[in-house]
């Protein structure tokens, strides 16, 4: 991995087990001694999303995750907390057997976000289709 500030190459100083089996590397730089820490995630087999109309699309956690950043906007809500409500999520997909509806996985996250913070929560549930939406 290259250093962001100066694109040189780094060296590993430190590597721990994090959260949802991730690993977390402390690096730094060789060239500038810029510090900085990267989490790597193995590549699980593909996870798809079943959309309204039929269609099938592979699972963006990152999309997932900038949805959910959008719906806390302005609010006091820890970002730490938002990747393990997405975890929680990929990992629910991954028990369904590798594919899940696109309105199951709204409410899982309104679910989440229900227990974190009520304002996140509505809105989330305001930027949902009508037909994505349960009964809450």
């Amino acid at each position: 991995m290259n250093c962001p500030r100066c694109d040189s190459p780094t060296a590993i100083l430190e590597t721990r087990k994090a959260d949802a089996g991730a690993l977390r590397r402390r690096r730094e730089c060789s060239s500038c001694g810029h510090r900085f820490t990267t989490y790597e995630r193995a590549v699980p087999d593909a996870l798809e999303v079943i959309k309204r109309d039929g269609k099938r699309q592979p699972f963006n956690r990152d999309k997932l995750l900038a949805s959910l950043n959008r719906a806390a906007h302005k609010r006091a809500l820890d970002p730490r907390k938002l990747v393990l409500l997405v975890d929680g999520v990929e990992g629910e997909i991954r028990n369904s057997g590798g594919e899940m509806g696109a309105a199951r996985i709204a409410d899982l996250c309104l679910e989440g976000l229900r227990n974190l913070d009520h304002g996140a929560y509505l809105q989330f549930a305001g930027t949902l289709p009508d037909a994505a939406r349960s009964e809450s």
